[in-house]
């Protein structure tokens, strides 16, 4: 049997310990230092220049610096300057108690990241010199007007640009349709700085425009360019854009506004070139007569055929065949000995647009 001081002994120490052990479950965590709500710098900042408007868009901040999500976000700083490099705002060139969100994107990790965009007009004293670049920044505050620091960089060049044209002008034609304006001068050009015209193209329907083609100034006023790739039956916006070109080690361009849209409805009314070189040769030597008939292939790429005509003197021409003739050749078979026969042909293109009748040739069946 244990003695009393032993059974003593042993309730004390478990006491200490049972009482260690609910000390140690009951400490508390140290307390967290209070989140300053500063908004996440942008890091996807991008700047694309049209005109004298600078577009800037990067990712909304959706969480503050310490990982929490943004609960009080405030104004952006637009930071602009001459100088190369900015390792801080300064004086904003603007602050944009809100911006416009422009989309949602998703990403590849099935996240959302939010498109925000600023359009800044560059004063005309930062476009004098044409080899100059801007630089832009932002930075996102909280309501108490605090922010983590400005985001990454990015440049623009700084060189002016011209106005596009006012009276751009549009012409169908069987080779496409055919633009023409009043072009500005060369007396423009200086050593620094040179200009062309960009045409461009928006389909009806369609988001996005496409290049037409370029035009160089010239010491002629009048301007042209014809789009021979346009498809018939779709409707066109076309308008025309000053490009400032500036030569260097970097290759500066800026391209002005683009002028009023001129819209095209492209519909074909304009038929095939007449077919040249038709040639008539008889043969029929014990076999039944024929005539065949060759000719020049015509290169229209819309061409869909050829219909062939004959007739005989004092009456009129009549077409011979029943379907559209693919190549350059025909074989008439209801020919009938002693008499001579006329042939001409026409081509046709996928509209049904008929070209006039070539210059006619003549055989005769013995």
């Amino acid at each position: 049997m244990k003695s009393a001081h032993h059974l003593c002994t042993i309730a004390l120490a478990f006491s200490l310990a049972a009482c260690g052990f609910f000390a140690a479950c009951a400490a508390p965590n140290p307390p967290l230092p209070p989140s300053l709500e500063l908004p996440k710098p942008a890091s996807d900042l991008r700047a694309t220049r049209k005109g004298d408007n600078v577009t800037l868009t990067w990712t909304a901040p959706t969480e503050t610096t310490d990982g929490g999500g943004i609960r009080h976000l405030g104004p952006t700083l637009i930071c602009r300057t001459t100088q190369p490099q900015l390792v801080e705002c300064g004086t904003p060139a603007h602050v944009a108690a809100s911006v416009q969100i422009v989309s949602t994107v998703k990403r590849p990790d099935d996240t959302t990241r939010t498109v925000a965009t600023f359009t800044d007009v560059l004063p005309p004293e930062l476009q004098k010199d044409p080899a100059a670049l801007v630089t832009y920044t932002i930075e996102s505050l909280n309501t108490e007007s605090r922010g983590a620091g400005i985001s990454n960089t990015v440049q623009v060049p700084a060189a002016p640009t011209l106005p596009p044209p006012q009276d751009v002008q549009a012409k169908l034609t069987g080779d496409g349709l055919v633009l023409h304006w009043t072009g500005i001068l060369h007396q423009y050009e200086t050593p620094d700085i040179r200009h062309i015209y960009r045409v461009y193209r928006k389909e009806e329907g369609k988001p996005e425009k496409e290049l037409v083609g370029e035009v160089q100034l010239t010491a002629d006023a009048a301007a042209e360019l014809t789009d021979r790739w346009l498809e018939w039956e779709k409707t066109y916006d076309y308008n025309v854009t000053t490009v400032t070109l500036v030569p260097g080690a970097h290759n500066l361009e800026v391209e002005g506004d683009d002028s009023q849209p001129v819209k095209v409805v492209a519909h074909d009314v304009f038929p095939p070139a007449v077919p040249t070189n038709v040639e008539a040769v008889f043969s029929g030597t014990g076999q039944p007569f024929f005539i065949d008939l060759i000719w020049s292939a015509n290169t229209e790429s819309d061409l869909a055929g050829y219909n062939i005509y004959r007739h005989e003197a004092g009456s009129e021409p009549v077409k011979i065949n029943s379907d559209l003739a693919r190549t350059p050749a025909f074989r008439d078979t209801n020919v009938a000995p002693g008499k001579t026969y006329v042939y001409s042909v026409r081509a046709v293109d996928v509209r049904g647009n008929e070209s006039a009748r070539s210059e006619e040739t003549s055989e005769s069946v013995p």
